[in-house]
């Protein structure tokens, strides 16, 4: 846990305090010869070149194209990707809303000139003027995929899919007749603190709890007491969801929190596993790539921007992440998805994801929340077993 504590530690140089004012330096008008590379700051599995498996590559055409090679740095939490952000360095970032409003707020990322993106009208209208990237009417960023933290887990101890998140928060027999105490896991992420108050909302209303990400004093206790009761049947805090899938194999883990990546490795590798959205709905998140305020390729940038949309890489993308594209066309005649993938990924539970976003000091269903350091400082104490 001290690798954990010492990296969530440094990305509270990244919790910058909501400032009054965004950045209002004037986006890129035009787009001129490409600078020869872009570095890109992603989630693992979000920029593939067929490394992994040659039929997923959205980067090599790319890079013909457009003589832009494409660098990456992959990051395992939103805290990482803003602190990486904060160091400088980089072109672009496939945020989560739980670091967008960060970047947007703490000057970190540029305006989006919308219209040196000829595919932007392709994308969901819900996501066009998503709150996540677009301030004061102004777009910080390009939507890219978004989709549901699953419960994922062994279809041998569960022969049928769990109905609520209980199986990874409260200590109890499973349906194989053996504790979950060690066997489960949770999100190394202080966003995860939403998905307690989720929990909490159904299995406690009194609370009043209305919105995961706003919680006043008393809700906020409550989630934190959930979280370190969870703590002493947690068997990992994962982020790599390389180590996750490796602990479902090899390490008897049966039950977590999950992307609907490593659902499909698991799958792909004919481990019996499974994945379920349960009766209380679940968090999700709608990443959108932003571009750094001094990124120091633009104009690859941009092109990278305007590729992102390509409707077979959407496809593609969403085939191998699990995720549902931005852009609904890409759902459409895709073989790696194949007709029923937007669906199997979950693009009709839209309307039961509570999407990532950065808690605030200020917010909309009562007058004062929690804001987001102090979940970062709270959930560095949890994991720590404090």
């Amino acid at each position: 846990m001290a690798h954990t504590a010492k990296r969530l530690s440094a990305s509270l140089s990244g919790v910058a305090l909501l400032l009054a004012n965004v950045a209002n330096a004037a986006p890129l008008q035009e787009i001129g010869p490409g600078e020869g590379a872009v570095d890109i700051v992603a989630w693992p599995g979000y920029i593939e070149r067929g490394e992994t498996d040659p039929a997923y590559d959205w980067v090599t055409d790319f890079e013909a194209e457009t003589g832009c090679k494409v660098r990456v740095k992959t990051a395992g939490t939103s805290d990482e990707m803003v602190a990486l952000m904060n160091e400088g360095g980089f072109d672009l970032v496939t945020a989560s809303g739980d670091a967008s409003l960060r970047l947007i707020y703490g000057k970190r990322v540029q305006e989006i000139n919308i219209d040196l993106i000829p595919s932007w009208n392709t994308i969901d209208p819900r996501l066009q003027n998503a709150p996540w990237h677009t301030v004061e009417g102004k777009h910080y960023g390009v939507p890219y995929q978004w989709g549901s933290n699953v419960l994922m887990y062994n279809s041998e101890v569960f022969p049928e899919p769990p109905r609520s998140w209980s199986v990874v928060f409260v200590e109890q027999t499973l349906p194989d007749g053996k504790s979950n105490k060690g066997r489960v896991q949770a999100f190394d992420g202080p966003i995860y603190i939403a998905d307690a108050a989720l929990y909490l909302m159904a299995h406690r209303p009194e609370l009043g709890i209305e919105d995961p990400y706003e919680l006043n004093e008393e809700q906020y206790k409550a989630a934190l007491d959930l979280l370190r009761q969870q703590r002493k049947i947690v068997h990992r805090y994962w982020h790599d969801p390389f180590v996750q899938i490796d602990d479902f194999v090899n390490e008897g883990v049966v039950a977590s929190s999950s992307w609907p990546f490593q659902v499909n490795l698991l799958e792909s590798k004919g481990f019996p596993i499974g994945s379920t959205i349960p009766e209380e709905g679940a968090t999700g998140w709608a990443d959108t790539t932003m571009m750094h305020v001094d990124a120091p390729h633009p104009n690859c940038a941009y092109m990278w921007l305007e590729h992102s949309l390509n409707k077979k890489l959407q496809g593609d993308l969403a085939a191998w992440f699990g995720s549902v594209p931005v852009v609904p066309a890409a759902c459409e005649g895709n073989e790696l998805l194949g007709p029923d993938g937007c669906k199997k990924n979950g693009i009709d539970n839209f309307d039961r994801i509570h999407f990532w976003k950065t808690p605030r000091a200020q917010c909309e269903t009562q007058g004062t929340c929690v804001p987001y350091y102090r979940w970062v400082t709270d959930y560095i104490a949890i994991l720590g077993g404090r």
